[in-house]
């Protein structure tokens, strides 16, 4: 399970609303054992593509040594779609850096985002609840 806030939710639609016709990307940090979204950290795609995406190496560290001063700590990445489902494609799955992670996808195909977090384990995806939190 997935717990976000709802601050952090309209976020992340909005960097991947905002990076369209690319695919937005980003990192998500906070309480990996609780599965608790504390802070998002929007980055640049570097693939600038409608159909890849690349977090910016130099944003990846500044975020995880942020993440590390507040105590807390890298959990996963978050990335749209702007003509597929919000569903890991085989580039996503191949690429998944850690089992430990939540991969959230947004989908930009239709009219309304739809946004759903995965895990991916050797190349086993299986997707978790996303609860939304007030605060």
């Amino acid at each position: 399970m997935l717990l976000l806030p709802c601050g952090l939710y309209t976020d992340i639609v909005a960097h991947c609303l905002g990076g369209f016709p690319d695919e937005g990307c980003g990192l998500l940090a906070g309480n990996v054992a609780g599965g608790q979204v504390v802070a998002c950290y929007p980055t640049q795609n570097m693939a600038a593509s409608a159909r890849l995406y690349a977090v910016d190496p130099k944003a990846h560290l500044q975020a995880d040594r942020d993440a590390e001063a507040r105590g807390i700590e890298i959990m996963g990445v978050f990335h749209s779609h702007t003509h597929t489902d919000a569903y890991p494609s085989p580039t996503d799955v191949a690429q998944a850096p850690d089992p430990d992670w939540h991969y959230v996808l947004v989908s930009l195909r239709d009219t309304h985002p739809v946004v759903r977090s995965y895990r991916i384990v050797q190349e086993h995806v299986v997707e978790e609840p996303i609860v939304l939190q007030a605060r």
